[in-house]
């Protein structure tokens, strides 16, 4: 895999596939021109552990199937650096913009992302996935209907 990003520090990764490609970012998902070609929703991802510095999540957990979401947090877990950051975007559960796209299968809320910190305690202990660290309190929900999200693997 060839990239102007030096390995010693570790990718900046989109798995999102936003319109507007990032800068520097390598662009993982299932469509032509992506610069690693796979369906997240399979297993392991072709990206080594621990190597990535930032992971964009920009609307697309909404589109992963309910009984693998945990399977792909843990994933992105897996290929998170300690330290490292990442920003999940999705519709809020229950809003228009959620409800108006028929590929749509899991929706988040405010406590949704308590399911994979352990701070959150009763909702971690229903599935004890990777533990991931909430940043700066809750999600933050926009009265357009998104919610934001930026989280860090405890490691």
């Amino acid at each position: 895999m060839k990239t102007n990003i030096k390995k010693s520090k570790g990718y900046l990764l989109d798995i999102g596939l936003t319109e507007t490609p990032q800068k520097n970012y390598l662009r993982m998902g299932p469509a032509k021109g992506s610069d690693i070609v796979h369906d997240t929703e399979k297993f392991p991802w072709p990206v080594e552990s621990d190597s990535c510095l930032i992971v964009l999540a920009a609307h697309i957990v909404e589109h992963i199937k309910p009984w693998l979401i945990v399977k792909w947090m843990n994933e992105l877990w897996r290929v998170t650096v300690k330290d490292g950051q990442v920003a999940i975007s999705t519709p809020y559960g229950g809003s228009p913009s959620w409800h108006q796209d028929p590929t749509h299968c899991t929706s988040f809320n405010e406590l949704s992302f308590g399911y994979f910190c352990p701070e959150y305690k009763a909702l971690y202990a229903v599935h004890k996935p990777k533990p991931w660290k909430v940043e700066k309190g809750s999600p933050m929900w926009k009265s357009e209907g998104s919610i934001e999200c930026l989280l860090r693997p405890i490691k």
